[in-house]
């Protein structure tokens, strides 16, 4: 049996940043920079185990579980290269148009029965404008918040007027899901019907409503550790709130389809460096996790995550909510995430277009 030999200058270099943040302060873009680039078993195994203990100090055991409704599928005028939903892409994927209020309270009974705290209503479409659109939206999100059982979050594209975002929040919105997808540098190869800024000008416009900003973006696409280190620190910049992390699972059809999965000790390292970088924040793992993770999906934990996005995905399926929470309550975690913690963590984490559905097929998500 070959023995792990551990290298103690990394050992001690990961533990000082470490016990840093533990204690409430920051990590520099040049360690950051050095934790994405470890490439040993041994070193990457330490980063978890103190990424772990960073979860737990901020997060406690609480597990925040998100599913979503796709609200309308299909048929997206944007041409994002991961989707199966673009209409640039010969995918096979369901389409139609923007759903009746039943499914949306189906789906939310579901998810209560099942311990989940929000169900987010994702549209396949560049994004949301004044109009009849926009009134059924709010009575979607209206009959949601009215029905008391999750939170009425939505992912539904880009929004270029503050009126509309204003809306949202008085139609009961607490949380928007808009993926900043990766770093400014990539963000030109996943898209270009679009641009990083207009994701961002979004955000401004969700944020100045008081809507809480979900956050995050698809690895595996072909960027380097050194985009995901920046979308990190981009997601910091704009604060946050929830921070899916989405793994490429390529499809059919898609322009990455046939781009090499990611080891699993590379998701898992890149995991633990975002909770590094994002120590107060929600940390959700989404799409993907199941084909890429397989049977290390628990590992998702020990890595930092403090949150899973649980049922089926836009056009691909899950596991069964059932056995996520079993591996949640195996772990000694809590799924039972209140809700109302989600007001208190936005002072926490202060430190900090188009298309609809972003999901890397199976990947998520409660983006766009």
């Amino acid at each position: 049996m070959t023995a792990i030999t551990v290298d103690a200058t990394h050992h001690t270099r990961i533990g000082d940043i470490g016990q840093r943040v533990l204690g409430g302060g920051q990590i520099t873009r040049d360690e950051a920079t050095w934790l994405f680039q470890l490439e040993t078993s041994a070193d990457v195994l330490d980063l978890l185990s103190w990424a772990n203990r960073i979860r737990e100090h901020f997060k406690g055991n609480k597990i925040h579980l998100c599913s979503i409704v796709n609200a309308k599928a299909g048929a997206c005028s944007e041409n994002c290269s991961f989707c199966a939903q673009s209409a640039f892409h010969q995918t096979g994927a369901p389409k139609y148009g923007f759903v009746e209020p039943e499914p949306v309270v189906a789906a939310a009974e579901e998810a209560r029965q099942n311990q989940v705290t929000a169900v987010g209503l994702v549209a396949a479409w560049k994004g949301l404008n004044e109009g009849p659109m926009l009134d059924e939206v709010c009575d979607r999100i209206r009959e949601l918040k009215a029905g008391g059982k999750t939170r009425p979050d939505a992912s539904l594209g880009l929004i270029k007027k503050q009126e509309v975002a204003d809306r949202l929040k008085a139609a009961g919105l607490e949380c928007y899901g808009h993926n900043l997808e990766s770093s400014r540098r990539f963000f030109p190869q996943t898209c270009t019907t679009h641009t990083f800024d207009d994701r961002l000008e979004t955000i401004g416009y969700l944020k100045k409503a008081g809507i809480k900003i979900c956050s995050g973006g698809i690895i595996g696409m072909g960027e380097t550790r050194a985009d995901r280190c920046e979308l990190a620190f981009e997601l910091k910049a704009i604060g946050a709130h929830v921070v899916p992390i989405n793994i490429l699972n390529p499809i059919p059809g898609t322009p990455f389809e046939k781009i090499a999965p990611l080891p699993v000790l590379e998701i898992l390292k890149t995991i633990a460096c975002f909770r590094f970088i994002l120590p107060r924040q929600e940390i959700m793992i989404a799409g993907g996790r199941t084909v890429n993770l397989r049977d290390a999906q628990s590992m998702v934990f020990m890595a930092g995550a403090s949150a899973l996005m649980v049922g089926n995905y836009l056009t691909t399926l899950n596991q069964p909510v059932e056995k996520d929470l079993q591996m949640i309550k195996d772990l000694g975690l809590d799924p039972n995430w209140d809700r109302h913690d989600f007001s208190d963590q936005a002072e926490a984490s202060a430190c900090g277009g188009g298309g609809g559905a972003t999901e890397t097929e199976g990947a998520l998500v409660t983006t766009k």
